[in-house]
């Protein structure tokens, strides 16, 4: 088993770990956190116009904003649920945009939207 290998197969183990441990404010935040790394991969992907490589962290990212959408409570969350349901409708459809056209603008909303989002839940205390 050569390093690289070895480091991915503790990375997986320790994800798990954390998920497993993890309560449900900080599920969010690792989903949060998980999709700003792939779209983090997707504009390095365009830039150097590798496109399998972009589909894939979209289309990864497009699933965890929809996993979040889907997560939300709407008889507790109210205004803020619905609010959040339709700006993570937007998310997803900007970055389809991107899917579409390898234009950056879009990603780059999408990250700064995500960003305010995190930094909501982060600023919660639990």
């Amino acid at each position: 088993m050569n390093a690289m290998s070895a480091l991915r197969q503790y990375q997986n183990v320790n994800t798990g770990a954390q998920v497993v441990e993890a309560s449900p404010h900080r599920l969010i935040q690792m989903l949060l956190e998980g999709a700003l790394d792939r779209l983090a991969k997707a504009r390095g992907a365009i830039e150097r116009e590798q496109l399998a490589l972009k589909g894939e962290m979209l289309g990864k990212t497009i699933a965890i904003v929809m996993a979040l959408r889907e997560s939300l409570d709407f008889e507790q969350g109210g205004e803020i649920a619905s609010n959040l349901d339709s700006l993570y409708d937007y998310i997803a459809q900007r970055l389809l945009d991107v899917t579409r056209n390898n234009q950056l603008a879009p990603l780059d909303e999408a990250v700064s939207l995500l960003r305010e989002i995190k930094e909501g839940w982060d600023g919660i205390e639990h």
